[in-house]
């Protein structure tokens, strides 16, 4: 199995344009601490005793957790599965709560890997997206905590309207000064039911465009490769020996569990997921039940899912596994829908695995969708 994957539902403020699932009241912290412990006691048998290699805590705000609260879920872990000799445990991070304090205490920790959530070294961009923190904050913490970890990822958002591709280029060289191994980065999207998308609506903030982003991106991909980092999926990039192990084993579609309110699971077979109320989770824990809904995925749902990761990664979709595990009428299909794609240089075929060429790297999840299968009987 890849890993466990922990949930923190918990926000100091809600950033304008996130739509995971949180709560900006800390009142059921406690609470909450102990229902995801049980959800990891009460689920140990989906292991089948096999080792987990990555211990992941997001939300949320998981550094909002004490380093106590963090120390007693991750015992809970090793105290219920078999874990790898040497498991990447990550903890995502805001720089607000990184103070020189807790970085020297998250060292003395199992955590062995900091997702720090800077978005931009830029105060105006900050306070558009309502984060929590500032930019001399993003600053200071990740000088400091460089002396501590060596395997430290940072996300960055581009497409931000109003950003050029001046002030978007010095927030890469800005993360690049800390030497980092690790940048996951994303576009702004405006999701429904989002701050970011009523502020659009009323006119208070500009809509992104779409060309903007695509030329962030195309800086993002040439700047980094040319500073040796891998760009080993679509919105993560690593240098050698430091690419995400949970994120990998999410995108080559390895077995996870996921604990938590709004946390997914998967097995191969199936994936679940877990109600998104934090009351209602902790109800049902309490009384020794698991809040979850499970999906038997068809094997179009298997393809499709596959034909959606193998796209993103640099591993591309085997042709020879979609023969193999789906068989001709799936292979044919791929490749009939593919066509129109390898013709305009989106996608090319080397060595029997299909990839995004360097042109259709950010139209990736747009050509996934046409190359899915739809079972229309």
């Amino acid at each position: 199995m890849s890993g466990i994957y922990i949930h923190i539902p918990f926000c100091k403020q809600a950033c304008y344009y996130c739509d995971f699932h949180f709560s900006t009241s800390m009142k059921k912290k406690e609470e909450m601490v102990l229902a995801l412990a049980k959800e990891i006691r009460l689920r140990k048998s989906e292991s089948d005793g096999e080792n987990v290699e990555t211990i992941y805590f997001g939300g949320g705000t998981p550094s909002v957790l004490t380093s106590a609260e963090i120390d007693f879920l991750i015992a809970e872990v090793y105290n219920n599965y078999s874990v790898s000799d040497k498991p990447e445990i990550t903890l995502e991070a805001n720089p607000d709560d990184l103070s020189s304090e807790r970085i020297l205490e998250l060292s003395k920790s199992k955590i062995n890997r900091l997702s720090i959530g800077i978005q931009s070294f830029f105060e105006d961009d900050l306070q558009m997206m309502n984060r929590a923190h500032n930019s001399e904050e993003a600053q200071k913490c990740l000088t400091e905590a460089t002396q501590y970890f060596d395997n430290i990822s940072i996300d960055l958002i581009y497409g931000v309207p109003g950003m050029s591709n001046d002030k978007w280029q010095q927030n890469i060289e800005q993360a690049l000064s800390f030497g980092i191994p690790h940048i996951s980065s994303y576009a702004l999207t405006v999701e429904p039911k989002t701050a970011l998308k009523k502020l659009i609506q009323t006119g208070k903030i500009a809509a992104p465009n779409d060309d903007v982003a695509q030329e962030h991106f195309m800086i993002l991909v040439d700047t980094l490769e040319a500073n040796n980092f891998i760009h080993y999926e679509l919105s993560n990039f690593g240098k050698e020996n430091y690419f995400s192990k949970n994120n990998s084993a999410y995108w080559l579609g390895k077995k996870y569990i996921g604990i938590g309110p709004s946390a997914h699971s998967y097995d191969g077979i199936s994936r679940s997921w877990n109600i998104a109320n934090n009351t209602l989770y902790i109800k049902a824990l309490e009384a020794d039940k698991l809040p979850n809904e499970i999906e038997i995925l068809s094997e179009a749902d298997r393809y499709n899912e596959y034909i959606m990761t193998g796209l993103r990664t640099i591993w591309g979709v085997s042709l020879n596994r979609i023969e193999s595990e789906f068989g001709q009428v799936y292979l044919n299909y791929l490749l009939k829908q593919a066509d129109k794609f390898l013709k305009d240089d989106l996608l090319s075929i080397e060595n029997h695995i299909l990839k995004p060429t360097k042109k259709g790297k950010f139209l990736t999840d747009g050509i996934a969708s046409d190359l899915f299968y739809l079972n229309l009987e």
